[in-house]
């Protein structure tokens, strides 16, 4: 099956459970879901193995919680993440990425510039 990168509109139970081990950090009634809060996840086999939350204000779109699950890392699916989120919102024009939930920043940080991101103080820009 391919590795595919979604939209959520709304969470299945098997959703919740797949975001609850993405993001132990957050309950599944803290992730609401509008055309400005949007949460953009990596399918693999009807399961979802990595996710990003997504802000958007006009043409300024904010990322944060981008993870992948350990077992899956390294294998492209992020970056494959972030750049359909981008792709999907052409809109916009600036976009920044919070160290919020990130494990390793020094693991983010390369991977962020890998993607073209910027550092900056308490994140990345693009």
């Amino acid at each position: 099956m391919k590795l595919t990168i979604i939209r959520l509109f709304e969470c299945s139970a098997q959703d919740k459970i797949d975001l609850a081990k993405i993001w132990p950090e957050y309950s599944s009634a803290s992730l609401k879901l509008s055309d400005n809060h949007r949460i953009y996840a990596a399918k693999f086999n009807d399961r979802l193995l990595g996710a990003v939350r997504v802000t958007l204000t006009g043409t300024q779109g904010a990322l944060d919680s981008l993870r992948v699950r350990e077992i899956t890392r390294r294998r492209g699916v992020g970056q494959y993440l972030l750049a359909e989120v981008l792709r999907d919102n052409p809109a916009v024009t600036d976009w920044w990425m919070a160290d919020v939930g990130v494990e390793d920043r020094g693991v983010m940080a390369a991977f962020m510039q890998a993607v073209g991101f910027k550092a900056q103080t308490g994140g990345w820009e693009k």
